[in-house]
Parts: structure tokens; sequence; C-alpha cells
């Protein structure tokens, strides 16, 4: 049971609960009126007679999710899904409630928070606008209430704030995608090699940008044999990526198979290059490749040979397809900037990289009449969702068509017997007006008939 006590010019609510590893603690709570305080008191009877009572903590927002990172993340996270989570809490959280503690965050302060970020967004650190997108707070939201809902777990909290709180409605775009006469114009036009065979890979192959980056020669296979065997395909099984420094030395460089040296060696680095297991285990795949790409990468690697035989001893040798003439890996925001400027020069619409990958979803549908299932064995997705989605819309341009077929083939019928009827009506209407000028007693009867 809780007491009140009255003290100088407060009162004090005294109770006794039992803490995280089970020991007795007595806590004072100090209110201004004896209302509050009242108040307060038969608020933690109720909590300890229930059994749901959570003592106040002095914790905040900042402090606690150092903790849930040490805890939770990195045990439960691979490193990509660490190091954005961790972009999330220190760009977009922190500065904003990072000193408030963890008891005080309410429905209301969230929502505050998400309208703020929607409208201003002014503490934002690194941002790229003035204004959070909707798409940004979805996922704030979603990091943010896996958070609390640990914490209620773990008893820092009652109740997770956050299950009452819906944040501003996303709706999730199309992605503009190009054309495969699109796609060979941009080839046409590229004069970097290196973004050359990425194109290829991404849409013959349905890469994802990391996937294409990460290949080695030694998961190429395009021998005579495999050719003449219709069997020249690559192996997927790495991807390159960019993580925090921070996400290596926490999760003890779990899934990664090579981080690449920095080019400055002195400077500090909070990022690395590295080869990392892929995106999910489905990721890891055989694809087989068209003749032609396959004979495309045999004159890629003898112009990757001539830039090692330039520069010797200086050729970092990681045994990448795509790398920079000196065998160092290409960032994706490299490749990304040369494809933006690739579209501009050939005139096309602009998309991003990636859309390429939605390209060849598209195209493989089309060529296998929606094998769903030899087209998803290409792109890697666990699920076959977003494979159905690209499916359901070529699907609605078949339907248009299909109205069309329609159209053509019955209501053609309809409209030709209705004109055939028209025609004879009017030739009935001719032949009976000729006759009446030629007989005028007949005229003569027809009034009188249509007088009656």
């Amino acid at each position: 049971m809780a007491t009140i006590k009255k003290r100088g010019n407060g009162y004090s609510v005294i109770y006794s609960h039992l803490n995280s590893d089970g020991e007795k603690k007595q806590k004072w709570e100090s209110f201004s009126t004896h209302a509050a305080a009242k108040a307060r008191k038969i608020t933690v009877e109720n909590d300890l007679q229930e059994g749901v009572f959570v003592a106040p903590s002095q914790l905040t927002v900042s402090e606690y999710l150092d903790t849930f990172m040490e805890l939770y993340g990195a045990k439960k996270w691979a490193l990509s899904s660490y190091t954005r989570n961790q972009r999330i809490f220190t760009n977009y959280v922190i500065p904003y409630m990072g000193d408030v503690k963890m008891q005080e965050v309410t429905p209301l302060s969230i929502e505050k928070y998400y309208h703020e970020l929607l409208y201003s967004a002014s503490k934002v650190k690194n941002k790229r606008s003035n204004t959070a997108t909707t798409g940004v707070i979805m996922q704030i939201h979603k990091s943010l209430k896996c958070a609390f809902h640990n914490a209620e777990r773990w008893e820092i909290i009652k109740k997770n704030p956050f299950e009452n709180v819906t944040p501003p409605k996303h709706t999730y775009q199309k992605r503009a995608i190009l054309t495969s006469d699109e796609i060979l114009i941009a080839l046409r036009a590229c004069n970097y090699p290196q973004l050359t065979i990425a194109i290829h890979l991404a849409f013959a192959c349905s890469l994802r940008i990391g996937e294409a980056l990460g290949l080695k020669w030694s998961d190429i296979h395009i021998s005579d044999e495999d050719i003449a065997n219709n069997d020249a395909h690559i192996q997927v099984s790495r991807e390159l990526s960019r993580v925090s420094v921070d996400a290596m030395e926490k999760l003890g460089k779990k899934d990664i198979e090579f981080v690449f040296p920095p080019i400055i060696l002195k400077q500090e680095h909070k990022t690395r290059l590295v080869l990392k297991k892929p995106k999910t285990d489905s990721s890891i795949r055989k694809i087989w490749l068209p003749e032609q790409l396959a004979y495309l990468l045999r004159e890629w690697r003898q112009d990757q040979q001539k830039y090692k035989e330039f520069f010797g001893k200086e050729y970092k040798n990681y045994d990448l397809v795509i790398a920079l003439e000196d065998g160092r890996p290409i960032a994706r925001d490299i490749i990304s900037k040369e494809f933006d400027e690739l579209l501009k020069k050939a005139g096309l619409p602009k998309v991003v990289f990636h859309s390429l990958r939605h390209s060849s979803t598209t195209y493989k549908l089309k060529l296998n009449h929606g094998d769903i299932k030899a087209t998803q064995g290409d792109t890697g997705h666990a699920q076959a969702d977003m494979v159905m989605d690209v499916y359901s819309h070529i699907l609605d341009e078949d339907r248009k068509v299909n109205a069309q077929k329609f159209n053509s083939e019955f209501y053609k019928q309809e409209i030709d017997e209705k004109s055939s009827k028209n025609k004879k009506t009017e030739l009935s209407v001719d032949k009976l007006m000729k006759a009446l000028q030629k007989d005028p007693e007949l005229m003569r009867e027809l009034i009188d008939a249509l007088k009656q």
C-alpha cells in the first residue's frame, strides 16, 4: 500500500516495490498539492495490485536507444538493418526527443513530432530537404514502435505509446521504368563500360545494384563448353554494400565476407565498403545468361586484363567483375550518378537504376507468358508478391487489348447490322417518295389516311 506524508509545503507518496532484481525498494515521489499526491497514490496502488506497476525512471530516449541497439539490434538485425536504424535514430529521433524521459513520451507528443517532421523538420541532421517524407516517417514509426515495444517488455515503460499512433498516410508510388527499346537507346549512348555491364546485368539478369557490383569473375561461368551447352550462368552469393564502422564493431562483422581498405588510410572513416551476404537466402541464386551477354562479359574481361597490365603492381586484384580501372570497387552512388547523366544525355525519362530490375521483371513475364516462379527465381525475391504486382500490371495492359478486340469482334457485328437496317430504311423511304410524286391520287389517299 502507498501512504501520503506532508513534507514542508508539499506532499510525498511513499510505497515499496520490487526492482528488476527482485529486491524490495522504497520509493518517495513528491507533489505540490494533496490532490496530485492522492491521485498518484491511487494509481500506484492499482498498478501494484494488477501487477503492471513500473517504477518512475529518469532514463531518456537517447540513453534507452543506446541500450536497445546493444541488447536487441546487435543480436536481431543484419548489418544493413542495423546501419539503417542507427541512421534513423541519429538523424531523426535524437535531435527531437533524445533528452525526453522514456516515461514522458505519449501518443500526443508523438503526433506532434510527426507533424513537425512532415512540415518543417528543422532539427533533422544531414537532411536533404526541409521536410521528411511520409515514407521516411513510416520507417521512423516502425523503428520506434519496435524499440518501445521492447521497453514495455523490459518494464521500463508501462505501455507502448506508439501502439495508439497512426503515422501520416503513405501512398506508395509506382516506380517509373524504362521499356526494352529505351534500354537499348541507353546502352547505345553509354560510353562508360562499367555502367554498360551494370545495365546488362540489371536488365538481363534482374540483379540488384549491390549484387552486380559484388560479382566476382569466379562467379561467372562463360567457357566455350558452358555457352555451347546453353549453360552460361552467374552465381549470386554476395553484394557490395556500404556499412557503418560502428555497426561492424557492434555486430562483429556478421555476414561480412571482406572489408575493402579505405582510399585514404590515415583518415578516419565512419563507413566502409564491404562484400557481404545478400539481402535474403532467396537472393543466393543461379541465373542463366543470354549468349550475347556471355560474349560481352568475355570482351570486358579482356579489357580488364589490359588495365591489369597497365597498372601492374598498383592494380588491386579483388577479382571484381565491375571495378575501377585500378581494380578498386565502385560504390553504388557512382553508378547511380553515371546512370542519371546517361539518361539525360540520351533524352530518356528520369528513373532510378533499381528500376531496371522492374523493367527486367516486366520483360521476362511477357517473354515467358506469366511464368511467375521462373521470373522470381531470377529476381531473387523471397515472396512472389512483387512479381505478381508487375504481372497484374501486364495483365491490365492485356485486358485493354481484350476490350479493343471485343469491340472489333462482337460490337462491330451489331454496328454493321444497325447500319444495314438504316440503309434499308433509307431505301424504302426514297422509293415511297418517288412513287408519291408519280401518282398524285396515291398522295391524296395517304394524306387522308394520316388525318384519320
